[in-house]
């Protein structure tokens, strides 16, 4: 296939997906319906959610100072929140293009090679992979009885037992050809292992490793926190907490999964919700209202941020 095809493959689809599940999500919950929650939603709370999400903006952009300190660099802090916000607003049109976006930035007004400015951000992408899994492993051990008792009356345990049976068998003979490849894609799988180990591992090496971990940890409780404050916003809306965690995960596997969660993540919040026993309407509208929020928040501010980036730095 041609690389120039290719690559407008790679952002149309995702759209065209995005727009399919946004017209599933209308035959869940009518436009008309919709808007009334919106109308009627509760905007302090929507407002107190936004906060959070502004100080973990914030954290990151300080967070990534520390990372790149270690190299000789120090960039100016406004130039690294800036950069930030910008490469949420590029992921929204493109997936995964907001960290070149990032890099991209440094490399033309901090003079940081635009590959060790890559490299930081990658190393970031894994802390924050170890942090979801955190809170997977929070959810779990707090929704044991729950998901256990979830898990049996919906699905067969024989079933079950055969396909536990069946990963574990899959995982060790995937575990042998790794080991003993010596070339092709076992040889490639290999090494983003190594280098997936060597990211997590060099975060307990860096000088300021404890003041880039409390960073880290307080990211995500401030995106958590969002999700929880924004909760009130929709009248009678009535979640545990484990509805919350569970909700707070599938919302955030639908933004890796579509462009900022177009479409998907209302749905897959509303989904995690109702499993908890809450009403899928407000669920979705909740989901809805969430979504919106944040995305709102990444237009404005990722707008504001390509224009004041050349200002700020002819200022300075």
């Amino acid at each position: 296939m041609n690389p120039k095809t290719k690559k407008l493959l790679k952002i149309i689809l995702p759209l065209v997906f995005g727009g399919c599940l946004v017209w599933y999500l209308f035959t869940v919950i009518p436009p008309q319906t919709l808007l009334e929650y919106f109308k009627n939603a509760n905007y302090w709370w929507i407002l107190l959610g936004l906060l959070f999400g502004a100080l973990s903006h914030i954290s990151r952009a300080y967070r990534w100072k520390f990372m790149l300190e270690p190299m000789g660099y120090k960039p100016r802090f406004m130039n690294s929140f800036l950069a930030v916000l910008i490469g949420y607003f590029v992921n929204l049109a493109i997936p995964r293009a907001g960290e070149v976006s990032r890099a991209t930035v440094m490399a033309n007004y901090e003079d940081i090679p635009f590959e060790k400015g890559f490299g930081t951000i990658v190393a970031e992408r894994i802390a924050d992979l170890v942090m979801m899994f955190v809170i997977i492993g929070v959810t779990l051990l707090i929704q044991f009885d729950f998901i256990l008792q979830l898990v049996k009356d919906n699905f067969n345990p024989v079933k079950i037992a055969i396909l536990i049976g069946g990963l574990l068998i899959f995982g060790f003979l995937f575990y042998y050809y790794i080991r003993k490849s010596t070339s092709g894609i076992g040889i490639k799988i290999k090494n983003f292992i190594k280098s997936l180990v060597e990211g997590v591992t060099s975060i307990f090496r860096m000088k300021k490793k404890w003041p880039f971990i409390f960073h880290t940890i307080f990211i995500w409780v401030m995106y958590v926190a969002m999700f929880w404050a924004t909760i009130p916003a929709i009248e009678g809306l009535e979640v545990p907490v484990g509805g919350i965690l569970v909700g707070f995960i599938a919302g955030g596997f639908s933004i890796a999964a579509t462009n900022g969660g177009v479409g998907l993540y209302p749905l897959a919040v509303a989904g995690a919700f109702t499993l908890f026993g809450v009403p899928e309407l407000p669920s979705t509208a909740f989901g809805s209202v969430m979504w919106a929020a944040q995305t709102v928040m990444v237009i404005v501010f990722g707008g504001l941020s390509f224009l004041v980036l050349p200002i700020y730095n002819k200022a300075t």
